[in-house]
């Protein structure tokens, strides 16, 4: 595993995930009542201010902006309990959409870690090629330029096959964004959330959000869609309890029926240009939204 301290910031950005996968379906089961810690109420207002201010900071990009409608970051984050002055290790930020808000919010009180894949875990030349571009392009979004906003993040490289996101039992929360759907087809997915409770403080938080199918689907699915019941069982299979889930980025609009699986919504828009108005009012994909806690 590696640490380095993030250089200075460059105006390239990243291109939102390539890869995104749906939701799995509500269990059956019904979730524990919510076990979190919950912020004291002077606390929570102030969480609350913060990340307004940094919601609209201008350092976000637009086009990122332009996403909150779909993506919801401050109900979110707010869901997860996630403060100012935590450490919060967020996995495979790509092109740092939430790395935007998230270095910035914990800049002064906490601390964001960017776990990305080690280059050199992979086997295959276009895959080092394609980690090392990813993990260069998010080092230079979040180096140091404005220093008030990314001088204090840091960057964690991992090997999916054996990850590691820092040391035992140092981080308050670990955040996923549709990244599920490609740990089940490499088949990385148990060791990644067992690497997430590795990490994780006693009664630290795991969020998840992903992509979510109306039910289980074959192993072989490569439509990025994942069943709600499928990362529940992931994560308590990891040792984790679920505490709550949220419709927050719910899209009952999204059929889960198209031609090229979620990547044909926004924001990949793979589709025909005939069919572009027809995406765009269904906007981006139907999402789970849960909080597991790892047991104190």
């Amino acid at each position: 595993m590696k640490r380095t301290l993030l250089a200075a910031l460059l105006p390239a950005l990243f291109a939102a995930c390539a890869a995104e996968s749906d939701p799995p379906a509500a269990a059956t089961t019904p979730p524990p009542a919510a076990e979190a810690p919950v912020p004291a109420p002077d606390a929570a207002v102030d969480s609350a201010a913060e990340l307004d201010r940094v919601l609209a900071g201008d350092w976000r990009t637009p086009e990122f902006a332009a996403r909150d409608q779909y993506r919801h970051p401050k109900e979110t984050l707010s869901f997860f309990g996630i403060t100012p002055d935590m450490t919060v290790v967020e996995i495979t930020p790509g092109g740092g959409w939430y790395a935007e808000i998230l270095a910035p919010y914990l800049y002064e009180n906490g601390t964001y870690v960017a776990a990305v894949v080690d280059p050199a875990s992979q086997e295959e030349a276009d895959s080092r090629e394609y980690y090392a571009r990813a993990r260069d392009g998010l080092r230079e979004r979040l180096g140091g330029e404005p220093e008030a906003v990314y001088g204090r993040a840091t960057m964690v490289e991992f090997d999916p096959a054996a990850p590691r996101f820092g040391e035992p039992g140092t981080a308050d929360a670990v955040l996923t964004f549709r990244n599920v759907h490609n740990w089940l087809g490499n088949d990385t997915a148990n060791g990644m959330f067992q690497g997430f409770f590795e990490v994780l403080k006693p009664g630290g938080v795991l969020g998840v959000v992903e992509h979510r199918a109306e039910q289980e689907l074959p192993k072989d699915d490569e439509s990025g869609y994942v069943a709600e019941a499928t990362v529940i069982a992931l994560a308590e299979s990891a040792g984790f309890r679920l505490v709550d889930r949220s419709d927050i980025n719910a899209n009952r609009d999204d059929t889960r029926d198209h031609p090229n699986g979620v990547w044909t919504l926004p924001p990949s828009n793979n589709h025909d240009e005939a069919d572009a108005e027809k995406y765009a009012a269904i906007g981006e994909s139907d999402r789970m939204t849960l909080r597991f806690v790892k047991p104190e």
